[in-house]
């Protein structure tokens, strides 16, 4: 499964959420709107944060949605993976695994940028 079939599931996810249970899935994304609206950090760190911490929760979803953020705002697949290592720093050996769908993610959304 790519990491854009991941963004597909949540992406529909999202739609049946909004049909089944709108006052809850509102009520998150009102929440998630004024948390990421603070203008105290910039786009790219907010979703380098996110990187990170999907990193360290293990979620794949979650890595392919951010790193794709990410890289649409602008940050770099060196900044993307050093948020990587952090939650790795933190999160210990259980998070270094999950290293490969961000990696994969980052190939998918950034194919002709070298590594290291």
């Amino acid at each position: 499964m790519t990491a854009t079939d991941r963004i597909t599931e949540i992406r529909q996810l999202m739609e049946n959420l909004k049909q089944d249970y709108p006052s809850e899935i509102n009520a998150f994304l009102s929440f998630m709107q004024k948390a990421e609206g603070n203008p105290a950090l910039g786009s790219a760190q907010k979703e380098l944060i996110n990187v990170a911490l999907s990193v360290a929760a293990q979620c794949e979803w979650c890595i392919a949605l951010h790193v794709k953020n990410a890289v649409e705002a602008g940050a770099s697949r060196d900044e993307i993976m050093s948020a990587g290592f952090m939650a790795v720093i933190m999160h210990g050996g259980p998070a270094l695994m999950y290293l490969v769908p961000l990696s994969k993610a980052l190939d998918e959304f950034l194919p002709e940028t070298p590594h290291g």
